[in-house]
């Protein structure tokens, strides 16, 4: 699996102890939330190291 593209193992354990929770309960609701910051914080990573290749590209052809 590539390093990249592999889910943090933060995430991992928030899915795995939000698996343990009935659905609807107060736990559920908290770890759902958690779950979703974190997650939300993963892709904006993404995005911007994403976006920061794309200019160094740009550049790189604009020097050429």
């Amino acid at each position: 699996m590539n390093i990249e593209n592999s889910i943090p193992e933060d995430i991992l354990k928030i899915q795995k102890k939000l698996s343990t929770f009935t659905i609807g309960s107060r736990n559920y609701k908290k770890y759902q939330k958690i779950l979703a910051k974190h997650i939300k914080n993963h892709t904006m990573k993404k995005r911007v190291n994403s976006n920061i290749k794309t200019i160094e590209a740009i550049q790189q052809i604009q020097n050429s």
